[in-house]
Protein backbone atom coordinates (compact mmCIF):
# COMPACT_ATOMS: atom_id res chain seq x y z
CA UNK A 1 0.00 0.00 0.00
CA UNK A 2 1.87 3.75 -0.91
CA UNK A 3 2.30 5.78 1.75
CA UNK A 4 4.31 7.94 0.50
CA UNK A 5 5.46 9.92 -3.10
CA UNK A 6 8.35 11.45 -4.17
CA UNK A 7 8.52 13.84 -7.54
CA UNK A 8 11.37 15.45 -9.00
CA UNK A 9 10.53 18.75 -10.19
CA UNK A 10 12.99 19.75 -13.63
CA UNK A 11 11.07 17.51 -16.04
CA UNK A 12 8.81 15.33 -13.75
CA UNK A 13 6.50 17.72 -12.44
CA UNK A 14 7.08 20.67 -14.35
CA UNK A 15 7.71 20.93 -18.27
CA UNK A 16 11.04 21.82 -19.87
CA UNK A 17 8.23 23.58 -22.67
CA UNK A 18 6.05 25.29 -20.58
CA UNK A 19 7.57 25.69 -17.38
CA UNK A 20 4.39 24.97 -15.72
CA UNK A 21 2.57 21.47 -13.85
CA UNK A 22 0.30 20.00 -16.16
CA UNK A 23 -3.27 19.78 -15.13
CA UNK A 24 -3.19 16.02 -14.72
CA UNK A 25 -0.39 16.52 -12.75
CA UNK A 26 -2.31 18.58 -10.04
CA UNK A 27 -5.21 16.60 -10.10
CA UNK A 28 -3.21 13.34 -9.31
CA UNK A 29 -1.37 15.44 -6.43
CA UNK A 30 -4.49 16.29 -5.14
CA UNK A 31 -5.91 12.58 -5.67
CA UNK A 32 -2.83 11.45 -3.24
CA UNK A 33 -3.45 13.90 -0.84
CA UNK A 34 -7.22 12.86 -0.46
CA UNK A 35 -6.37 9.12 -0.05
CA UNK A 36 -3.77 11.16 2.79
CA UNK A 37 -0.64 9.68 1.02
CA UNK A 38 2.26 11.75 2.09
CA UNK A 39 3.75 14.06 -0.64
CA UNK A 40 7.66 14.89 -1.24
CA UNK A 41 10.16 16.83 -3.03
CA UNK A 42 12.93 15.01 -4.26
CA UNK A 43 15.35 18.20 -6.05
CA UNK A 44 19.08 19.57 -7.04
CA UNK A 45 17.43 22.49 -6.11
CA UNK A 46 18.02 24.45 -3.24
CA UNK A 47 14.66 25.23 -1.37
CA UNK A 48 14.73 29.09 -1.46
CA UNK A 49 14.68 28.25 -5.55
CA UNK A 50 11.71 25.94 -5.33
CA UNK A 51 9.37 28.70 -6.66
CA UNK A 52 7.40 26.84 -9.71
CA UNK A 53 5.54 24.85 -7.90
CA UNK A 54 2.16 27.09 -7.98
CA UNK A 55 0.01 26.75 -4.99
CA UNK A 56 0.75 22.87 -4.40
CA UNK A 57 1.74 21.74 -0.83
CA UNK A 58 4.06 19.17 -0.17
CA UNK A 59 5.12 17.23 3.24
CA UNK A 60 8.68 17.52 3.20
CA UNK A 61 11.45 18.58 0.54
CA UNK A 62 14.75 16.69 -0.65
CA UNK A 63 16.64 19.81 -1.88
CA UNK A 64 20.18 19.80 -2.96
CA UNK A 65 20.24 16.45 -4.23
CA UNK A 66 19.73 15.21 -1.01
CA UNK A 67 22.53 17.87 0.89
CA UNK A 68 20.06 19.22 2.52
CA UNK A 69 16.05 17.80 3.61
CA UNK A 70 13.89 19.73 5.54
CA UNK A 71 10.24 18.28 6.70
CA UNK A 72 7.01 20.61 5.84
CA UNK A 73 7.54 22.95 9.33
CA UNK A 74 10.72 23.89 7.95
CA UNK A 75 12.97 21.96 10.35
CA UNK A 76 16.32 20.61 8.94
CA UNK A 77 16.01 16.75 9.36
CA UNK A 78 19.39 16.23 7.47
CA UNK A 79 22.51 17.91 6.24
CA UNK A 80 25.90 18.05 4.68
CA UNK A 81 28.04 19.97 3.51
CA UNK A 82 30.90 19.80 0.80
CA UNK A 83 34.49 20.11 2.87
CA UNK A 84 36.80 22.91 2.80
CA UNK A 85 39.43 20.16 1.42
CA UNK A 86 37.53 20.10 -1.53
CA UNK A 87 36.59 23.56 -1.92
CA UNK A 88 40.62 23.92 -1.62
CA UNK A 89 41.04 20.94 -4.40
CA UNK A 90 38.62 22.79 -6.83
CA UNK A 91 40.88 26.42 -6.62
CA UNK A 92 43.91 24.54 -6.79
CA UNK A 93 42.58 22.79 -9.92
CA UNK A 94 41.37 25.77 -11.87
CA UNK A 95 44.50 27.83 -11.19
CA UNK A 96 46.04 24.83 -13.38
CA UNK A 97 44.33 24.57 -15.54
CA UNK A 98 41.81 25.72 -17.67
CA UNK A 99 38.84 27.28 -15.69
CA UNK A 100 35.48 26.04 -16.17
CA UNK A 101 32.17 27.77 -14.28
CA UNK A 102 30.91 26.30 -10.99
CA UNK A 103 27.78 27.35 -9.59
CA UNK A 104 27.50 26.65 -5.74
CA UNK A 105 24.70 26.43 -3.29
CA UNK A 106 24.49 27.62 0.57
CA UNK A 107 21.62 26.90 2.14
CA UNK A 108 19.60 30.62 1.02
CA UNK A 109 22.12 31.84 -1.58
CA UNK A 110 23.67 30.83 -5.12
CA UNK A 111 26.60 32.10 -6.72
CA UNK A 112 29.15 31.45 -9.91
CA UNK A 113 32.62 32.10 -10.27
CA UNK A 114 31.36 33.24 -13.76
CA UNK A 115 29.09 32.90 -16.77
CA UNK A 116 29.31 31.74 -20.31
CA UNK A 117 27.10 30.72 -22.59
CA UNK A 118 26.25 26.95 -21.38
CA UNK A 119 25.46 28.90 -17.80
CA UNK A 120 22.66 31.01 -19.75
CA UNK A 121 20.84 28.20 -21.62
CA UNK A 122 21.22 26.41 -17.90
CA UNK A 123 19.12 29.34 -16.65
CA UNK A 124 16.95 29.35 -19.95
CA UNK A 125 16.42 25.51 -19.46
CA UNK A 126 14.94 25.69 -16.22
CA UNK A 127 13.75 29.10 -15.55
CA UNK A 128 16.73 29.81 -12.92
CA UNK A 129 17.47 33.08 -11.71
CA UNK A 130 20.91 34.34 -12.84
CA UNK A 131 23.53 33.66 -9.61
CA UNK A 132 25.47 36.55 -8.13
CA UNK A 133 29.24 36.54 -9.16
CA UNK A 134 31.77 34.95 -6.24
CA UNK A 135 34.95 34.12 -6.44
CA UNK A 136 36.13 30.63 -5.52
CA UNK A 137 38.45 31.61 -2.70
CA UNK A 138 35.56 34.03 -1.19
CA UNK A 139 33.64 30.60 -1.15
CA UNK A 140 35.85 29.78 1.21
CA UNK A 141 33.83 31.16 3.90
CA UNK A 142 30.34 29.66 2.92
CA UNK A 143 28.83 26.50 4.02
CA UNK A 144 28.40 24.85 0.67
CA UNK A 145 26.13 22.19 0.06
CA UNK A 146 26.04 21.31 -3.92
CA UNK A 147 28.36 22.19 -6.83
CA UNK A 148 26.85 22.35 -10.22
CA UNK A 149 30.08 21.83 -12.45
CA UNK A 150 29.88 23.44 -16.07
CA UNK A 151 31.91 20.52 -17.72
CA UNK A 152 31.35 17.79 -20.51
CA UNK A 153 31.30 13.72 -19.44
CA UNK A 154 34.92 13.39 -21.41
CA UNK A 155 36.45 15.81 -18.70
CA UNK A 156 34.04 14.19 -15.62
CA UNK A 157 36.21 11.40 -13.98
CA UNK A 158 39.89 13.49 -14.19
CA UNK A 159 37.73 16.80 -12.53
CA UNK A 160 35.86 14.80 -9.58
CA UNK A 161 39.09 12.84 -8.78
CA UNK A 162 41.46 15.95 -8.77
CA UNK A 163 39.00 18.56 -7.63
CA UNK A 164 35.90 16.87 -6.08
CA UNK A 165 37.62 13.66 -4.78
CA UNK A 166 35.34 13.20 -1.48
CA UNK A 167 32.50 14.47 -3.70
CA UNK A 168 30.28 12.35 -6.23
CA UNK A 169 28.79 13.48 -9.41
CA UNK A 170 25.30 13.40 -10.76
CA UNK A 171 23.88 14.36 -14.71
CA UNK A 172 20.73 14.98 -15.59
CA UNK A 173 21.90 17.93 -18.63
CA UNK A 174 25.17 17.53 -20.85
CA UNK A 175 26.25 20.95 -20.04
CA UNK A 176 26.86 20.56 -16.07
CA UNK A 177 26.80 18.17 -13.51
CA UNK A 178 25.75 18.70 -10.15
CA UNK A 179 28.05 17.59 -7.19
CA UNK A 180 27.34 17.00 -3.47
CA UNK A 181 29.48 15.44 -0.79
CA UNK A 182 29.96 11.82 -0.53
CA UNK A 183 27.14 9.89 1.11
CA UNK A 184 24.60 12.80 0.40
CA UNK A 185 21.63 11.43 -2.56
CA UNK A 186 18.21 11.43 -3.27
CA UNK A 187 18.40 8.12 -1.78
CA UNK A 188 19.70 9.41 1.43
CA UNK A 189 17.37 12.21 1.55
CA UNK A 190 14.34 9.29 1.12
CA UNK A 191 15.66 7.51 3.97
CA UNK A 192 16.28 10.03 6.06
CA UNK A 193 12.35 11.55 5.20
CA UNK A 194 10.90 8.23 5.81
CA UNK A 195 12.60 7.52 9.38
CA UNK A 196 11.63 10.89 10.32
CA UNK A 197 7.63 10.56 9.12
CA UNK A 198 7.62 6.54 10.10
CA UNK A 199 7.06 5.08 6.79
CA UNK A 200 8.32 2.04 5.30
CA UNK A 201 10.35 1.89 2.22
CA UNK A 202 8.42 -0.95 0.58
CA UNK A 203 5.47 1.44 0.72
CA UNK A 204 6.66 4.33 -1.00
CA UNK A 205 6.67 5.54 -5.25
CA UNK A 206 9.17 7.66 -6.84
CA UNK A 207 9.25 9.32 -10.06
CA UNK A 208 11.97 10.72 -11.70
CA UNK A 209 13.84 12.23 -15.09
CA UNK A 210 17.06 12.91 -14.84
CA UNK A 211 20.89 11.35 -13.67
CA UNK A 212 20.69 12.97 -10.19
CA UNK A 213 17.05 10.43 -10.00
CA UNK A 214 18.66 7.38 -10.94
CA UNK A 215 19.69 6.68 -6.79
CA UNK A 216 16.15 7.40 -5.92
CA UNK A 217 14.70 5.17 -8.38
CA UNK A 218 16.68 2.25 -7.92
CA UNK A 219 16.48 2.21 -4.06
CA UNK A 220 12.50 2.63 -4.27
CA UNK A 221 11.04 -0.95 -4.88
CA UNK A 222 8.23 0.94 -7.22
CA UNK A 223 9.97 3.83 -9.20
CA UNK A 224 8.65 5.17 -12.10
CA UNK A 225 10.51 7.02 -14.86
CA UNK A 226 9.56 9.85 -16.99
CA UNK A 227 9.20 9.11 -20.68
CA UNK A 228 11.35 11.97 -21.99
CA UNK A 229 13.62 10.77 -19.35
CA UNK A 230 17.51 9.16 -20.95
CA UNK A 231 17.59 5.19 -21.89
CA UNK A 232 20.39 5.55 -18.15
CA UNK A 233 17.60 6.41 -15.87
CA UNK A 234 14.77 3.94 -18.00
CA UNK A 235 17.03 1.23 -17.13
CA UNK A 236 17.27 2.21 -13.66
CA UNK A 237 13.22 2.52 -12.86
CA UNK A 238 10.52 -0.36 -12.46
CA UNK A 239 8.31 1.52 -14.85
CA UNK A 240 8.12 3.91 -17.66
CA UNK A 241 5.83 6.43 -17.99
CA UNK A 242 4.38 8.94 -20.65
CA UNK A 243 6.40 12.11 -20.91
CA UNK A 244 5.63 15.09 -18.37
CA UNK A 245 3.63 16.86 -21.43
CA UNK A 246 1.61 13.86 -21.61
CA UNK A 247 0.01 12.97 -18.48
CA UNK A 248 2.77 10.75 -17.44
CA UNK A 249 2.64 10.90 -13.64
CA UNK A 250 -1.58 10.49 -13.84
CA UNK A 251 -0.95 7.87 -16.27
CA UNK A 252 1.53 5.97 -13.74
CA UNK A 253 -0.62 6.30 -10.77
CA UNK A 254 -3.53 5.30 -12.33
CA UNK A 255 -1.89 2.22 -13.45
CA UNK A 256 -0.65 1.23 -10.54
CA UNK A 257 -4.35 2.14 -8.97
CA UNK A 258 -2.49 4.40 -6.39
CA UNK A 259 -5.13 6.83 -7.55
Amino acid sequence: MIKAAFFDIDGTLISFKTHRIPDSTKQAITELKRKNIKIFIATGRPFFLINNLEDLKFDGFITLNGAYCINDENETIYKKSVSQDDVESLIRYQEKNEAFPCMFATKDKVFINYVDDNVEKMVRLINFISPDIMSLNDAMNEEIFQFMGFFGQEQEKEIMEKAFPNCTAARWNPLFADIVAKGSSKQTGIDELLKHYNINLQDVIAFGDGGNDIPMLKHTPLSIAMGNANEEVKKSATYITDNVDDDGIWNALKYFNVI
